[in-house]
This record gives structure tokens, sequence and C-alpha cells, in this order.
């Protein structure tokens, strides 16, 4: 049966204190609102609509960059959750099997979660997601015996004999697309708040002889995101998950409270990260590779048996093949280094192609930007570039080239030749003496001068 998902986006979130939209603040790399996109994606959805509000077009650009194909609709006014599924309507006319809604700023629904709720489906008509509370709080409560569940309450509308009662309500919902979005349109808001509340659709569902249901899981999965206090709780909680599953799946992490994960990040087995390593989004560290301590790493790609660092950053577009060593104090960006390459230590490579075998000595540069535009380097293959070359692009050095250290390399070089750019030396014979002799003279009339 196709699924539709509705991620409700359009709060402010004003307890953030921030001019940014809730759902973009990141949690591990990523915005709020991606995480969410990712949990719904696990159900193959044939339609994704976004209900944007605060920073609507933030959202938007946000929403598009996860998923290109995503509907977005825009709630002008915050009334609650019930009117911003509403505003989904029009986009979702038409469709068939079933919807669920989510929500922006609940990063942690597991995919098997949402698949619990609709296998509940086939028992009733409306399921909703809930949790046993350690804290209930002002969450709404779930009044229900056993799966079947007969309303959900508002904290701001409970009786003290049901804010007694720890199963609680996560928000997310689940039903037959066109039964929600009728339920949706006939909503009140004769409650507390004065909003309309997309629990009552439980109520209303009875009321019709239909059935509801809940599906509970972990409180964890429901941990939503409205201050910077829950942010920070939200990026531990996500950084504890993702480091225990890639020990389970075979990674070794020297230190792991210290190393830090993206949402999309990609470590295959028997690699080995070292002490306070961090991920941007976008990387992928295949089987056997080594990531040494301290080292940045966003947008990249690194082989089987490359070892990268200490102390070393891999930036988008740095592709590095099997067996590159990149090391201390190194800097790869845009740029791909073919198999064995070796890059020691303080070099900078950014746009360039490396070719196979090839030795990069210290202080190496690829002066590749003029104030305007990018331009490329080409190394080819075994060549061997001096210690502190500046490679000036566009550029060629061909295959087996060597250049001399201190050089800087503004034309091509050719397969096999040595390029030699630097100024010649001058030796001045017994004058470091005379030249000691006055400096001292300098500064002795200079600490005078300052009495």
């Amino acid at each position: 049966m196709p699924v539709s998902l509705v991620i409700l986006a359009a709060g402010q979130g004003t307890r953030m204190n921030s001019d940014l939209p809730k759902v973009l603040h990141r949690v591990a790399g990523a915005p709020l609102l991606h995480h969410a996109m990712q949990a719904g994606a696990a159900l193959s959805p044939e339609r994704v609509v976004v209900v944007a509000g605060h920073g609507a077009e933030a959202v938007s650009k946000a929403a598009r960059a996860w998923d290109e194909a995503c509907g977005i609709v825009v709630q002008a006014e915050q009334l609650g959750t019930g009117h911003a599924v509403a505003q989904a309507a029009p986009a979702l006319a038409g469709v068939s099997g079933d919807c669920v809604v989510l929500y922006g700023d609940t990063p942690f629904i597991r995919p098997e979660t949402l698949e619990a709720m609709l296998e509940a489906r086939a028992r009733h008509a409306v399921v909703v997601l809930g949790f046993e509370a350690r804290d209930p709080g002002r969450y709404g409560r779930l009044i229900a015996q056993g799966e079947a569940l007969e309303r959900i309450v508002e904290f701001k509308d409970a009786t003290e004999a049901q804010r007694a009662i720890t199963l609680c309500n996560s928000g997310v919902i689940c039903a037959d697309t066109a039964l929600l979005l009728d339920l949706v349109g006939t909503l009140g808001n004769d409650n507390a708040a004065g909003e309309y509340y997309l629990t009552d659709v439980v109520e209303l569902a009875r009321r019709r002889g239909l059935s509801a249901g809940v599906v509970t899981c972990d409180e964890a999965e429901t941990l939503g995101v409205n201050t910077r206090a829950q942010l920070a709780e939200a990026e531990a909680a996500f950084q504890a998950r993702a480091r225990a599953e890639a020990l389970e799946n075979g990674v070794t992490l020297t230190a792991p409270e210290t190393v830090f994960f993206a949402l999309d990040t990609v470590v295959g087995r028997d690699a080995i990260i070292g002490p306070n390593v961090v991920f941007g989004p976008g990387v992928t560290i295949e089987s056997g590779a080594e990531i040494r301590a301290f080292c940045h790493l966003e947008g990249c790609h690194v082989s089987r048996g490359a070892d990268v660092g200490p102390f070393a950053r891999l930036r988008p577009g740095a592709e590095l093949a099997e067996d590159v060593h990149v090391g201390n104090f190194v800097e790869i960006k845009n740029a791909i280094l073919e198999e064995g390459v070796k890059v020691g230590h303080l070099t900078y490579l950014g746009d360039a192609d490396v070719g196979e075998g090839t030795n990069i000595g210290a202080g190496t540069v690829t002066c590749n930007y003029d104030g305007v535009m990018k331009h490329r380097t080409r190394i080819g293959k075994r060549a061997f570039i001096g210690s502190d070359t500046m490679l000036v692009a566009p550029v060629t050095v061909g295959d087996g080239a060597l250049t001399g250290s201190g050089s800087v390399i503004t034309a091509d070089v050719p397969a096999g030749a040595v390029a030699l750019g630097r100024a010649r030396q001058v030796v001045k014979p017994g004058l470091a003496p005379k030249m000691f002799e006055m400096y001292r003279s300098i500064k002795e009339k200079r600490q005078k001068d300052a009495k």
C-alpha cells in the first residue's frame, strides 16, 4: 500500500532564542528536519509534504536539499498541529494509501517504529505513537485499554487523574490519507489553547465507530528539541548511538567518546578511527582505512588501506585511492589522489589530480586561486615534488618528473624532466660577523632610547 508523509516544520521555536527556524538547527552536522526526513524515507513514501511556516524559504531549501521531489506548503499562522496538517490537504488531494505525520524537531523516530505503526493500521483506522514517560510533565496523555486507544487528552485540558497517567503522546500519527484529511477538516478549537489539535482526530474517529490504536516506543525515540539544552542532549544521544553502532559493525574506535559522526557517515569494517576525529557530512571510509587522531573530514572518500593524519583535514571533493598516505597538517580539497600517493606533512592540495605512486614533499602548495577563479593542478604518476614547491595553477607536472625544493612552478613540466624555479644562491664570505655586530648595535641603541 502506498504511503505518504507529512512533516510538520512550521514552528519558530522561541525557546531556542534564535533567528534560525527550529528545524534547521543541526544535530550530527544535519538539520533536525533531515533526521525526520531520513526516518520517513525508510517507508519509501510516494509523496512527502513538508509544512513550513517561520523561515519558510530556508526550510523549503533545506527540505529540497534532502528530497528534490518533496512538496512544500506554508502554514502562515501557527494555529496548532491539526491546522498544520490541514495545510497539506491540497498537496495530498486524491492520494491513496496511508499517511504518517512526523515532526521536524523530533529526530530519533526509528524506521522500525514507523513500520510497526503501518502494521497496526491493519487493525485500527487511526494509529498513534505513544511512550511510557519517566516524567510525564506537560505531554498529552493517552487514555487506552491495551492497544485500543480511547482518546488523547492534552495536559492543559487533563484532570488530575488523567495527569497521573504515564502513557504519553509523541504526536506521530498514522491513518488512511483520505480519512485523516477528512477528520482534520472537522476539527474545532474549543480547548484551553484555542488551537486545532491533531490529537482530536482520535476522538472524532471513534465517534464514527472507527477504532484507534496505540503503538509504543522507547521514550528516547520521541525526544523533541525545543531548547539549546535539548539540542545538546540530542547531539549526545545521536553520538552515543552512532558510536555503539560503529563498534558493533566492526569499526575500531580507540577513544569512542571523542569521535563525532555526521548523520550520513559511512565507516567500513576493520577501519580504525583514532581519538578526537570529527566527521562532517558526506564522508565514506572504506574497510581497513585508518584515520589518526585530531582529523576533520567532510565530503570525502577514503579507500581501503589509506591512512590519514594525525592533524589532517579532508575537505569536500577529496578522493583518496587505496594505500594513500596523508600525514600531519595536510589539507586536501577537491583533489584526487591515486593509489599509493604520499603526502607526508605540511601541505595543501586543492583542485588537483595526483597520479599513482607520486610523493609530495613537505610544504607543497597548489596555488589554485587567482582571486577570481579556481584553477587545477595535474601531477602525473611516480613524480617527486620537492619540499616547499609552489605549483601555480593551471599547471601540469608529467609522469616521473621532479621539482627542486623551494621551486615556484609556473609552467608545465614534461614527463621525466627536472624543474627548478628558484633564485640563484649568493654567498658573501666573512660577512656574517659584521652583520651580527651591526644588529647588536642597533638593538643596544633601541634599548637605550626606550629608557
